[in-house]
């Protein structure tokens, strides 16, 4: 892009180019065919505003030209599919707790659950993380690498201890790893492999396609709010920097919707002095 308008030094580039490449950003298809995400199109622009920032503090160029430029905003939205109570149910009853890698499961996905984590944050969880007395779970290096404390329910607690009583200690036999949860080698379970593990649960459970180990944290958030849990303080537990990023819970279903409309509208009541069948025109 610098070659083809003949810009062959940084001094050289000015606002209007640094405009030019975030509409580049903006209208860029890869292989496939899609669009940069947007969190992708301001990490790049960000890079290029720290970079000039760097070369203005060392005196090689004379001003910032992508300093105060508009950066593109991050849109949050659910999944399309947000498993239901029941639906959750369904997929915790899945691994076969008769084996070892099975109750493995049930405890991951009760943690996942009862504490809406990430799937990187139950990965990095240490021992010491866990305080079953208390009942709250420490994530330690969470997203941005903050720490935050998020409860833990009483099921949860019941098979995390299940877990760590009967089966760790035959996952992790030769050396002491610090992680709660392992792979069937010993060592600590990876994103990819965790993943890989919840995906195929949720298609024994006929949930295919629908999403994996973030369908948990969407679905903790959502059956909190529903239940009249206060938006901050789901907040908290997720772990979100803004509230903004927790409102995309406030969603409301359609058929929610189509439930209050029947119940509450005047036009739509029964049981009143006249049946609404009477009110309906002849013609």
């Amino acid at each position: 892009m610098l070659e083809a308008l003949g810009i062959s030094q940084a001094r050289q580039i000015t606002r209007g180019v640094v405009l030019n490449y975030q509409s580049h950003l903006y209208h860029y298809r890869k292989a496939d065919g899609a669009a940069l995400a947007v969190g992708t199109q301001k990490q790049w622009m960000l890079c290029l505003s720290a970079f000039f920032s760097y070369l203005t503090r060392e005196g090689l160029v004379l001003y910032n030209p992508a300093s105060d430029i508009e950066l593109p905003r991050k849109t949050f939205r659910l999944p399309k599919h947000v498993l239901s109570a029941s639906e959750v149910e369904s997929v915790l009853c899945v691994p076969d707790v008769s084996t070892p890698v099975g109750v493995r499961d049930r405890a991951i996905l009760e943690l996942l659950y009862s504490t809406g984590i990430r799937r990187m944050e139950l990965c990095r969880l240490d021992l010491g993380h866990i305080d079953a007395q208390s009942g709250v779970v420490r994530v330690e290096h969470g997203k941005g690498d903050k720490e935050r404390y998020v409860p833990i329910g009483e099921r949860a607690l019941v098979w995390l201890e299940k877990y760590l009583v009967e089966v760790r200690p035959q996952l992790c036999p030769a050396f002491n790893d610090a992680a709660v949860f392992l792979n069937t080698e010993g060592r600590r379970i990876s994103e990819q492999r965790l993943g890989t593990a919840v995906h195929a649960i949720m298609r024994q459970a006929g949930l295919a396609g629908k999403g994996g180990c973030h369908l948990f944290r969407h679905a903790f958030a959502t059956h909190l709010l529903h239940a009249g849990c206060d938006l901050r303080h789901i907040q908290m537990m997720l772990g979100h920097a803004s509230l903004e990023s927790t409102q995309i819970y406030t969603h409301v279903n359609i058929t929610q919707l189509v439930e209050a409309h029947r119940r509450y509208h005047p036009a739509q009541m029964r049981g009143g002095n006249k049946p609404i069948d009477e009110a309906l025109p002849n013609g």
